[in-house]
């Protein structure tokens, strides 16, 4: 058994405290903060070595005091940012807490944006996580019958979406959020429940799925006898099979039950489920456990058994319910209509030439039109080209099959109802019809609730809510309109059990009448944004794309008020549905706008006349499909905005605002073998601001690419970067025109560690520029575009500053929580100010010229010698990780 001390978790650091005055620069902060970052480098030359291995938990917590080191003595704690919102669109919840003796009271977890408290039934919240190391959670408990509101909360959630970032373990808190104590287990990464003793508070089961893109030994299920002082890991499966729920028996709490799950995630392939998914029961207070669906007792087995939800009933715990996501096929047992104007796919799979030369010209012409091949290719047109071997007689069949997109839509059984009347014992399939209720994708969801007082009355979660009244037989959704898609937390009111809470990514809908209306509980600012964009209107607008919640545009001017709701009129507006993505805008009418959603599905909108014409490229019959990436990155040029580029697993330009996208490269990826996820594929475009036609691209499997010709040639400048990375950008420097920066993300490894590097030749030589930077993924990095020394990095945990070129960084959090995942930012040049978009708590907007008055004040020919020296010295102080310079000729 593994225990875990108190002595492995958060180190103690006694911090010191310092102001600063603009006007006297104060060299010590500086030296404090070179030695400190002396011992954390060290820690990062050893875990660099190995490049993209995960990142040990030891090293994590202790970057973590390397990051309070840098808030603490940032130059730049007296400049704040503001928050302009928004909060229509919500963002992913993952858990609530509800008061069962007054509902009006609860709490609401968000996958990315923190704990939140409301005394009103969601007309307001508090924000009580905001002072803590990370901001992801993956569930809350409360022992609401102790009068002392325990709060146990558990970081990094289990949906295992691409971006369920991972967390540090657990925290509890004895006085509402004011002060946290941190409890360990910073190995388990993504924490699915927290099962609470009902009458003990020093007893607790902690669900732990480990981590999502590597294998790793502390996963499975923990106990601690003492409020968390230690832990002891009683149920241990193997490296890929952690557990994501837990269920007690509230009349014996010696007997619970906790779901494996078996998965495995990589950049390019996902693993939903295996034969080491299963549920197991404990009848000796989670001491010991034994596995119960062995496949035998009526509940699946074998290798295609994905996520597990429980519940017992609490007035018979005898009765327990499940909910598996089974991703074995669904037989074909469907009587399918044949259309004798068209063909069916299949029919161009094995087709020969002489077969394919014989086929009906008029079903295949509607065909053609019925799967959306380009209107050049004609039936007639395309057996000429095949009578003379231009193309080879399985061409419709390679063009249309896409074993990603085949394995992505492929109908599995999926979300499977199971009952148990004698324990677990035996299990029988309860619905009766086949359940649409997640297809294949039920790693998202996989959560089952009974009413605590109706044991016929069951609630499922999936891209709907389903409610079932008799037993499970049978299911309706009670989705309505004003709620959104995609459900992970339900609460049910044990005294009213039509007064039911609905987390989802969409927020937190309230229904008092089992689903017939809804409202929303939606005043946080919580948004995950991806990536963000601005334009020239007066004021400026803020365009950004957020998770699974369409792309948006408000002014930045914003401040948050109810005040729209008399009106009917947010000061936001929704462009398109669907995960928002990357985003661009023509400024010459700030009107014209380029966005959309995932792989690609992009097109070009007017906002004043909504109109919108699709843009996204496809290849020609006989090519090899292209490879779109979730966000697949679009740029305007910079130097005439007819021109539009964007990324496939090639380049493409536009000359005609994309009326037309050809692609003009070859592939600009290391052509990686396919999984189930697209892979090997363009993240990053950048054109310079210097010179038209100087562009570079990244790729999710760490190629950076250069081209002067406007896009023609490519070069390969990747040289001796760390391989195997996912470029999360490339930027060419408005200052010099040889000069590029890289950003390489190793979030998809579980390597935390800051990959930052500039080039002054054009990327035939890199340098380290990552500092003083704590161990946490880069997603993006900026110039200031006053000070050609001044960079702004933005990070999974924050935001960085250097003034010395990425010598040594300060943070910059003010205004903001301590920690918050910034996945884009962009600089406003005509209003001086820097948008953030955070992915959790949406836009954050500050002036950059407090910032910059400090670059004028740090003026070595205005300082004495003596003290110029030294300042000199401390800022080339070398202490970047030599394991992480690749190339310094």
């Amino acid at each position: 058994m593994n225990f875990l001390p108190v002595g492995e978790r958060l180190l103690n650091y006694n911090h010191c405290s310092a102001t600063f005055n603009l006007k006297f620069f104060n060299l010590i902060l500086l030296f404090r903060m070179k030695i400190f970052a002396l011992f954390v480098t060290f820690i990062i030359t050893i875990c660099a070595i190995a490049q993209v291995k995960p990142t040990p938990a030891v090293e994590r917590m202790k970057s973590i005091q390397q990051r309070k080191f840098l808030q603490q003595q940032s130059l730049v704690n007296n400049i704040s940012f503001r928050n302009i919102g928004p909060a229509i669109m919500s963002g992913r919840v993952v858990d609530l807490e509800v008061n069962p003796d007054d509902p009006t009271e609860f709490y609401v977890a968000y996958a990315t944006g923190g704990l939140w408290h409301s005394t009103n039934n969601g007309q307001s919240f508090t924000s009580i996580f905001d002072s803590e190391d990370v901001l992801f959670i993956g569930d809350i408990a409360i022992n609401w019958q102790d009068k002392t509101r325990i709060i146990w909360l558990g970081t990094g959630e289990v949906n295992s979406s691409r971006s369920s970032y991972a967390g540090v373990g657990l925290y509890k808190s004895i006085n509402n959020g004011k002060t946290w104590e941190y409890l360990g287990l910073p190995e388990s990464h993504h924490i699915g429940k927290i099962q609470l003793h009902p009458t003990n508070n020093n007893i607790a089961w902690v669900a732990a799925l480990g981590h999502l893109y590597s294998a790793n030994k502390e996963r499975g299920l923990y106990k601690t006898s003492d409020g968390g002082k230690t832990w002891k890991q009683t149920l241990a499966i193997d490296e890929n099979t952690g557990v994501v729920d837990i269920d007690i028996n509230p009349t014996n709490p010696n007997e619970l039950y906790a779901a494996a799950w078996y998965r495995t995630r990589r950049a390019w392939n996902f693993e939903e489920g295996g034969k080491t998914s299963g549920i197991y029961k404990s009848t000796d207070g989670g001491e010991t456990w034994a596995l119960i669906t062995n496949g035998s007792a009526g509940f699946p087995g074998g290798d295609n058994v994905g996520r597990i939800g429980i519940a017992v009933y609490p007035k018979n715990p005898q009765v327990v319910y499940a909910i598996v996501d089974n991703q074995n096929r669904r037989p074909d047992t469907a009587q399918k209509k044949v259309d004798l104007k068209s063909y069916e796919i299949k029919e161009f799979q094995n087709v020969t030439k002489e077969q394919f030369l014989a086929l009906d010209e008029n079903r295949m012409d509607t065909f053609f039109r019925k799967n959306n091949i380009p209107r050049k290719y004609t039936a007639k047109g395309v057996k000429e080209m095949i009578a003379n071997n231009e193309l080879k007689s399985t061409v419709i069949w390679d063009y249309l099959f896409d074993e990603i997109t085949d394995k992505f839509t492929t109908e599995v059984i999926g979300a499977e109802v199971y009952k148990s009347n004698d324990g677990g014992k035996n299990w029988k399939k309860m619905n009766e019809k086949g359940l649409d209720l997640y297809s294949s994708f039920g790693y998202y969801f996989g959560k089952i609730y009974v009413s605590p007082v109706n044991e016929n009355k069951v609630v499922i979660t999936g891209i709907s809510i389903e409610t079932s009244t008799d037993g499970g037989k049978s299911f309706k959704s009670i989705n309505k309109a004003n709620v959104h898609s995609d459900h992970h937390a339900v609460w049910i009111n044990p005294k009213r059990d039509s007064h039911i809470f609905s987390g989802n990514d969409g927020g937190l809908n309230i229904t008092y009448d089992d689903g017939a209306n809804w409202f929303l509980a939606n005043t946080p600012s919580v948004g995950q944004y991806y990536a963000i964009t601005v334009d020239n209107a007066r004021p400026y607008n803020v365009f950004g794309g957020l998770q699974d919640n369409g792309t948006w545009f408000g002014p930045s001017t914003n401040k948050e008020n109810p005040r729209w709701f008399a009106s009917g009129d947010n000061p936001y507006k929704q462009i398109n549905g669907g995960d928002g993505m990357q985003v661009q805008v023509d400024t010459r009418d700030n009107q014209t706008v380029y966005t959309g959603s995932q792989f690609g599905a992009y097109s070009k909108v007017n906002i004043a006349t909504k109109q919108r014409r699709p843009i996204r490229p496809g290849n020609n019959l006989g090519e090899p499909a292209y490879r779109f990436n979730w966000q697949s990155p679009i740029v305007i040029s910079q130097h005439l905005q007819d021109v539009v580029y964007f990324g496939t697993n090639k380049f493409h330009r536009s000359m005609n605002k994309a009326d037309t996208l050809p692609a003009i490269s070859i592939d600009l990826t290391t052509n990686p073998k396919q999984g189930d996820v697209p892979f090997g594929t363009l993240t990053t475009i950048s054109e310079s601001p210097v010179k038209f036609g100087l562009l570079y691209t990244g790729t999710d499997d760490g190629n950076i690419h250069i081209s002067r010709d406007g896009g023609y040639t490519w070069s390969n400048i990747t040289g001796k970067l760390p391989k195997g990375l996912w470029v999360s950008r490339v930027v060419a420097s408005a200052y010099k025109e040889g000069r590029v920066y890289a950003s390489l993300n190793g979030y998809r490894n579980d390597n935390f560690q800051p990959y930052l590097y500039v080039s002054e030749d054009f990327g035939m030589n890199w340098k380290s520029i990552n500092g003083n930077l704590p161990l946490e993924p880069i997603n993006v990095v900026r110039e200031d575009p006053k000070h050609d020394s001044l960079l702004y990095v933005a990070t999974d945990g924050g935001l960085y500053l250097s003034i010395n070129s990425g010598d040594s960084y300060f943070a910059w959090n003010n205004g903001l929580p301590k920690s918050v995942p910034i996945h884009d930012m962009v600089i406003q040049q005509r209003d001086n100010e820097l948008v953030l978009g955070t992915h959790g708590r949406s836009l954050y907007v500050a002036k950059l010229d407090s910032i910059q008055l400090l670059m004028k004040n740090i003026n070595y020919k205005n300082m004495r010698q003596t003290e110029a020296a030294k300042m000199q010295a401390l800022l080339s102080s070398p202490q970047r990780n030599p394991a992480n310079k690749p190339d310094e000729n």
